[in-house]
């Protein structure tokens, strides 16, 4: 039994190392070795136990060979590589999920767990999921270009366009020499007869896939002559379905103003070119079915609506024509009736001459009220009013500003006359005069207050003299 070989030297050492622990131990009195027995069945057991519980998921990448599936519907094979091999299945549990079929000499990579099947003391991988050789790479980008496109809003519902329910010419994108293309003109042939269908030849897959698909979207948005592109090929792996999952016929299809069906592989089948059209069939037989109504349906359907139509339309016509005779039965001689409004005229125009006059009466004597007021309130009135009281105003001003000067000027003459008259100088000019002494310059008033001798200036009413008392006369 033989393991890929990069993994036999550290799985066996791994398992020596263990399994020497366990049968040989060291007894710390004498140093002396313990042998332990093991019996086939408890060793294997033991070294399941060890191997699983060291490596209990492994991815491992080999080449399919001797692939058998009995009837329980798992799948035996054997993994190999240059070095070595190592057996393998899958339970049919886990094949339900397998989007390609397995055969000698695939070159897959696979996540599985290791197992040793005790009865036969061999080792195997139990593989949980499988995917051809390089799958992971392509799934990686497409995951992150979906993440990409989603972000920038390819994917959302309020840019799709709606698909006609009836296009009058359907232009399929796709390669002719597939029995795709004949299954889906076969149905459209099947559901509508003499459907105008145009066929614009492509590579789905492989080199040039994407540039002709490309190409083939911008040329039919250029001609706008077509109502409905299909967009269709089989199934296939995420290698054969690359070109459907590129960035640049992914921006193309949302470019397109004409309505997109994509029909890319089967129901399990999902591309980025699905998310981008406007509307995703599982398979390209299910796209013409969705592209196309039934031309028989339709006939019944316009038959039964006409039939229909007829029958509303006759029972309508015989519901007015009995509401008709009814209203004729009802209506009265029109003479009456025109007397009777003539003399209903007749009363309403005299009312309304009488209201009318009235009304007018009402506002007139309301307009001649209002004038009368407006006259009362002319701002040029109320000027002029305020214009004769400020010259009332200023005349009355100036006369009692006249008169309080001709007050304040007899008082000022009757109070300058009193100082005139007590003026010393005036007193002096009279010949009287005023006797002090030297130097103190004190005012005699008193012969008594001077001794004999003393010099004093008399002031006069023009100049002053300086004397000597001579003699000193009380009383006169």
């Amino acid at each position: 039994m033989r393991l890929p070989g990069r993994l036999n030297i550290k799985i066996f050492e791994f398992i020596f190392a263990r399994i020497l622990k366990k049968i040989i131990a060291v007894n710390s009195k004498d140093n002396k070795l313990i042998k332990k027995i093991y019996t086939v069945s408890k060793l294997t057991a033991e070294i399941k136990v060890i191997i699983e519980a060291a490596l209990p998921f492994v991815w491992i990448l080999g080449e399919i060979s001797n692939l058998r599936i009995p009837s329980s519907g798992h799948l035996y094979f054997t993994l190999k590589d240059k070095n070595a091999q190592i057996k393998a299945l899958m339970f049919k549990g886990q094949t339900r999920n397998l989007k390609f079929r397995l055969k000698d000499g695939m070159a897959i990579t696979g996540l599985g767990r290791l197992n040793l099947y005790e009865p036969h003391g061999t080792y195997q991988v139990i593989f949980e999921y499988i995917e051809p050789k390089g799958t992971g790479a392509l799934q990686a980008a497409y995951a992150q270009l979906k993440t990409k496109l989603f972000n920038e809003g390819l994917f959302k519902e309020d840019c799709k366009r709606g698909v006609p329910f009836l296009p009058a010419k359907i232009s399929m994108i796709t390669s002719p020499a597939g029995s795709v293309v004949h299954d889906m003109l076969n149905i459209i042939d099947r559901r509508f007869p003499n459907m105008a269908v145009e066929i614009w030849p492509v590579k789905v897959q492989g080199q040039n896939a994407e540039a002709q698909i490309v190409s083939a979207l911008h040329a039919l948005n250029k001609r706008a002559d077509t109502d409905l592109i299909i967009i269709a090929r089989g199934g296939g792996s995420l290698e054969d379905l690359h070109a459907f999952n590129s960035e640049t016929v992914a921006r193309a299809v949302f470019k397109s103003q004409i309505p997109i069906i994509s029909a890319v592989g089967h129901e399990t089948d999902y591309t980025i070119c699905d998310f981008v059209s406007d509307l995703r069939a599982p398979t390209p037989s299910t796209a013409a079915e969705l592209a196309v109504p039934q031309k028989n349906e339709l006939h019944l359907r316009c038959r039964e609506l006409s039939v229909a139509l007829k029958t509303k339309m006759q029972s309508r016509i015989d519901r007015l024509r009995d509401r008709l005779d009814n209203l004729v039965d009802r209506l009265r001689d029109p003479v009456r009736d025109v007397q009777d409004f003539r003399l209903k005229t007749d009363d309403c125009t005299m009312r309304l001459g009488r209201s009318l006059a009235l009304y007018i009466q009402r506002h007139r004597e309301r307009l001649a009220w209002r004038t009368e007021k407006l006259f009362l309130n002319n701002p040029i009135g109320l000027v002029e009013n305020h214009l004769k009281k400020l010259e009332q105003l200023r005349q009355n001003t100036f006369l009692y500003i006249t008169k309080d000067l001709l007050h304040k000027k007899s008082t000022l003459g009757e109070i300058s006359a009193k100082l005139y008259a007590l003026n010393p100088t005036e007193i002096l000019s009279r010949g009287y005069s005023i006797t002090r002494t030297i130097p103190d310059t004190c005012i005699i008033t008193d012969c008594n207050s001077v001794s004999m001798g003393q010099e004093l200036e008399v002031i006069l009413a023009k100049g002053s003299l300086r004397v000597a008392v001579k003699g000193k006369t009380k009383n006169g």
